[in-house]
């Protein structure tokens, strides 16, 4: 992965408001001119983004808007042609099944990519909701059993509760000193396959509300963890590239949305500073 090589796809604009990450951006892609966007995305919208990014290559930092576009992260890691392990911070499994048949969503983007993506390995998930692993394990229609060999859940009650897995951590060349960010950063390393790149996704709604404003429901996972093991992960596994999502929404008044944005802002330029160090 190229660090430095940073590309923000704006679909709201939201981004106008963080002139700190714009100034870091290598290049920027103005997709408020295609519709059918918002949460779906219909092949028409599909087509028009994939041509605006066409010319990109995976093996950077993409920025992209709220969650509505977390869809994008199925056209990043339809670019990489080699088997991959696939790591997402989100408070959601997005592995629904679409309401509109064949129109990709923001919440089934990852069922997409388990289904039509055959160099996938592992998709790990960290910082889900409880309730959401429950409802998908328990779905009556087994959709989720279809892929369920290829994907793991780290909860966020684990995070949470500080979850140290393993009684042969203490052995592991991989502890760095005694923080719960480097036990979940081992986690994630034992449970990927082995010998495959890393393509990282970061919805910001699995941090807490103290860092990040998003307009879906949040989780608590801070700041802090989320960038110390971004930064564990960066020193001990290739990295193929990484996405960050979850802006604030649109329907903010001013004085809240600049808040949010700053606060968001300062988010993201930490997770880059993690992954660049």
């Amino acid at each position: 992965m190229n660090p430095k090589d940073i590309t923000l796809c704006s679909f709201t604009g939201v981004h106008d408001g963080q002139p700190y990450l714009r100034a870091a951006t290598s290049r920027s892609i103005d997709c408020r001119d295609i519709s059918s966007t918002d949460c779906y995305c219909d092949d028409e919208a599909l087509a028009a983004i994939q041509a605006k990014i066409a010319g990109v290559s995976v093996n950077g930092i993409h920025f992209f808007d709220s969650g509505n576009y977390h869809y994008m992260s199925k056209l990043w890691t339809d670019k990489i042609q080699e088997p991959f392990n696939l790591l997402i911070f989100d408070h959601h499994p997005d592995m629904q099944p679409p309401r509109f048949e064949g129109i990709l969503s923001c919440g089934g983007w990852v069922k997409e990519v388990l289904e039509k993506n055959n160099f996938v390995q592992k998709v790990i998930v960290v910082g889900i909701a409880d309730k959401l692993i429950n409802e998908l394990k328990g779905d009556e229609t087994a959709e989720f059993s279809k892929f369920e060999d290829r994907v793991e859940f780290i909860a966020e009650s684990e995070i949470r509760e500080g979850y140290i897995v393993g009684k042969d951590i203490a052995s592991d060349p991989f502890v760095a000193g005694n923080q719960v960010a480097e036990k979940l950063a081992i986690r994630i390393k034992k449970l990927l396959a082995q010998d495959c790149p890393l393509y990282i996704s970061i919805d910001k709604d699995v941090l807490r509300k103290e860092d990040a404003a998003t307009n879906w429901d949040q989780g608590s996972m801070s700041l802090q963890m989320l960038c110390d093991c971004l930064q564990a992960l960066c020193n001990t596994t290739p990295i193929l590239g990484v996405d960050i999502c979850g802006e604030r929404g649109r329907d903010m008044d001013f004085t809240e949305a600049a808040a949010a944005d700053a606060l968001n802002e300062k988010a993201s330029l930490n997770i880059l500073k993690a992954l660049s160090s």
